[in-house]
Parts: C-alpha cells; sequence; structure tokens
C-alpha cells in the first residue's frame, strides 16, 4: 500500500497512469481505498454545456455499492414515463382530447410545431427524435376538414421522413366517410381515395373511432383498428335511473339498424324501433313512418353522427307523436353543422349524449348537452396496439389487478362499471 501511494506521487503523468489502470473493488475495506481529493483533465479549451456545469461527485465505499430501496411500482413508473419507444403527437384539430388522452396513459405529448404560410401552407416540424419510435399521431378530420386532412398527411410524411419505425394515425372522426359508394352515375368514392391518401403518405396503420360505414375499413391496404364509442355511452346510461322495461332503441334511419340493434342489445336486451326516412338530397330528410312500438316509453335514438340534425330531430318529433315519453340522442361524433344547434335545443329532447371525438365550441353549448370522453378508451387500444396485446389479454390483466386490488370485492361495483366489464366480455 505505501508503494502504490509512493509511486502515485512520483508525477501528474504517474498519477494520471496509475490511476488508470488501478482496480477499485466494493468489498474492499475504507482503509484499502485511496482517497482522492481532486482529479484534472488537462483540456485545451472549455467545455460549454447548455445546462450548466456538471457536477463530478468523488466516490466513496459505500457509493459503490447500489441500494435498492426504490419500490417495483415507482420503477415501473418511471420507465414508462420515460419510455421513448411511444410517442404521442397532436394535431391542431383536437388538442383538448390528444392531451387528455396522454393524461390516460400517464405519458406527455411530444413537441411539434405546426403553422400556416401566409398563403395557407402547413409547415410541419417535430421538435424531437422519433427515429426507431412507434409513433401515434391524433389528428380527427373534422371541419374544416380539407385543412385537418392536410395536416394530417404533413405530419405522417415528417414522421416518416424522421426514420420513425410505426406511424398510427390515430383519427377519432374520419372524414368522407359518407362518400363511401356510388349511389348515383358518375359520383366519386372520396373514402376510398382518403385511404389512399393516408397510405401513400407513409402510415402503417390507422386506429379509427365509429366509422360510418365498416366496408370503409376494406378501403385501406393497412391494418385499420375500429374503435366503437357505445360502451362509453352505453356506460353513462346505466348510471342513470331508467327501468329497463322501459326502454326502447330507435334507429334513425334504415342504415343505422346494425348499430342500433347492437346497442339495444347491450342495454339489457332493449326492444328496437326503426324510423323510415326518404332522403330528397344532401343533409335534407324527411321522416315516412315508425316501425315498432314506443307509446309510454323512454325513446333512445342512437346514431353513429348527427350533422345538421335534421334526420334525429324530425324522427323525435315523429317520436313524441307516437307517445314517447322521453327521448334520448346519443351520438359518437358531433359535426353540428348549422342550424343543428337550434334543433337540438328545441325542447326535443331531454339529453343530447355526444363523444369528445370532435371538440365543440362552448358558444355551442346548450342545457340539454352531455359531453363524454373516449380518451380513456382511446389511450386503452393505443396501449394494446404498442405492446401487441390481444383484447381477451389484456382483459384478463386489467381483471386480474382488480382483483387483486380489491382484494376479491368485485361484488361492490357500481352499476356503471359493472356494466361496462360486462359490455367488453360480451364483445
Amino acid at each position: 500500500m505505501a508503494s502504490l501511494l509512493h509511486t502515485a506521487s512520483r508525477s501528474s503523468l504517474a498519477s494520471r497512469d496509475s490511476l488508470r489502470h488501478r482496480t477499485y473493488l466494493p468489498n474492499y475495506s475504507r482503509s484499502q481505498i485511496p482517497i482522492l481529493n481532486s482529479v484534472r483533465c488537462g483540456v485545451g479549451e472549455p467545455l460549454k454545456y447548455a445546462n450548466g456545469k456538471p457536477c463530478v461527485p468523488l466516490l466513496r465505499s459505500e457509493d459503490l455499492v447500489p441500494t435498492f430501496s426504490d419500490t417495483k411500482t415507482h420503477l415501473v413508473n418511471e420507465i414508462s414515463k420515460n419510455d421513448t419507444r411511444l410517442r404521442i403527437f397532436s394535431g391542431t384539430a383536437n388538442p383538448a382530447l390528444s392531451q387528455e388522452i396522454a393524461c390516460c396513459m400517464g405519458l406527455e405529448l411530444g413537441r411539434i410545431k405546426i403553422k400556416r404560410f401566409a398563403d395557407g401552407e402547413i409547415y410541419v416540424q417535430l421538435q424531437e427524435s422519433v427515429r426507431g419510435c412507434d409513433v401515434y399521431l391524433v389528428q380527427p378530420t373534422c371541419p374544416p376538414a380539407n385543412e385537418n386532412l392536410m395536416e394530417l398527411l404533413v405530419m405522417i410524411d415528417a414522421c416518416r421522413r424522421a426514420s420513425a419505425k410505426n406511424i398510427t394515425a390515430v383519427i377519432p372522426y374520419f372524414g368522407y366517410a359518407r362518400a363511401d359508394r356510388k349511389t348515383q352515375g358518375r359520383e366519386s368514392i372520396a373514402a376510398k381515395l382518403v385511404a389512399n391518401l393516408i397510405t401513400e403518405a407513409g402510415a402503417n396503420r390507422v386506429l379509427a373511432c365509429d366509422l360510418h360505414s365498416g366496408q370503409s375499413m376494406g378501403y385501406f391496404d393497412i391494418p385499420v383498428d375500429h374503435v366503437y364509442g357505445q360502451p362509453v355511452i352505453l356506460d353513462y346510461l346505466a348510471s342513470k335511473t331508467i327501468y329497463s322495461d322501459d326502454l326502447v332503441v330507435v334507429s334513425p334511419d334504415v342504415g343505422g339498424v346494425a348499430r342500433a340493434r347492437a346497442f339495444a342489445k347491450k342495454l339489457s336486451d332493449a326492444p328496437l324501433a326503426i324510423v323510415d326516412k326518404r332522403r330528397h338530397g344532401h343533409n335534407v330528410a324527411e321522416v315516412m313512418n315508425l316501425i315498432g312500438d314506443v307509446k309510454g316509453k323512454v325513446a333512445v335514438m342512437v346514431d353513429d353522427m348527427i350533422d345538421t340534425a335534421g334526420t334525429i330531430t324530425k324522427g323525435a318529433a315523429l317520436l313524441h307523436q307516437e307517445g314517447a315519453r322521453e327521448v334520448y340522442a346519443c351520438c359518437t361524433h358531433a359535426v353540428f353543422s348549422p342550424p343543428a344547434i337550434e334543433r337540438l335545443s328545441s325542447g326535443l329532447f331531454q339529453e343530447v349524449i355526444i363523444t369528445n371525438t370532435i371538440p365543440v365550441s362552448e358558444q355551442n353549448y346548450f342545457p340539454q348537452l352531455t359531453v363524454l370522453s373516449v380518451a380513456n378508451l382511446l389511450g386503452e387500444t393505443i396501449w394494446r396496439v404498442h405492446d401487441d396485446c390481444s383484447r381477451n389479454r389484456r382483459l384478463e390483466e386489467e381483471l386480474g389487478m382488480r382483483m387483486v386490488r380489491r382484494r376479491g370485492e368485485v361484488g361492490g361495483m357500481m352499476g356503471g362499471e359493472a356494466a361496462m366489464v360486462a359490455m367488453v366480455v360480451m364483445a
């Protein structure tokens, strides 16, 4: 030991050479480890750090032994917060929903710069690296549809050129979905065109919520995850004091019968009624007949979207004429083109229940409006896609964790939560 100290004090060069080849083991006692007061580095010019000078602590013997005082939960939380493989970016169409999705997932939104030039052109720049990451871009193509669609395409292109591993376009509301077939000669199928644009821009997957028609999934040449917003609305209706014998689910048109039938099956297998209508033009509808009995019942009208509210308000007026006690309107996408607000707030509806796939401005609020969030639903879907986890496996893990957390007291769940679990199981 004395020889080692004598060798280290000969010259600064010898001291650096001896320190370079010396090995310190954590099982040595304090007297066997030499104490170093300082180590100088001979560099030509001072180092510059953006966050200030780094702190180089002096190592002690107790510092060489790792400590494992942190709990496993804390480590898991830290890893999930610093998970660089999963990135969520938001467009300008619905930033509130994007922020809510990130909060539900325990993550932060990625930094992105989006601006318009003077002539209206869109500029997108990612403010952080996404190389090798799974990127999720949250951007509904709601009004203004063309602006938001083009912004989504530019965002996808920016991620592709930044070497992202996978790019998933999270489209809570998929515009142009109503133009899904040719009903007359010389018409375009805009839904297929938009699907081609998203695919050619570089998206690897699409996550959409309540497409207007199921065949729209076939327009994409990439995987499509179709998420339904019905569980969120069903969970809310289950929390209300409405007897199942008084319920009747109403489809506002013949095309929505399958959607209404699935809704009624999960809502205590309620009876179904259908409003027959004749459409004379786009956004113009005329109600003709009602199929089913609604007299003295609480009618729940179910649709995927409300645009000008012409169809659903005329259907509600017909239901009141046929003796319905109350009428509820439920939809996933609240487009609310004028004069939808005036029609919905006219007193025909006991409550209008929508989700936040499309942002609703405060000036369009009215007393009967109820806005539910699909952030938890979309966040859970993003986790399943990212983890390559199936629905059944994720459900088993969730139910197992819930039972452990509540120590088997599953029977004490509230009605709404129990209905949610049952609906997921039946799905």
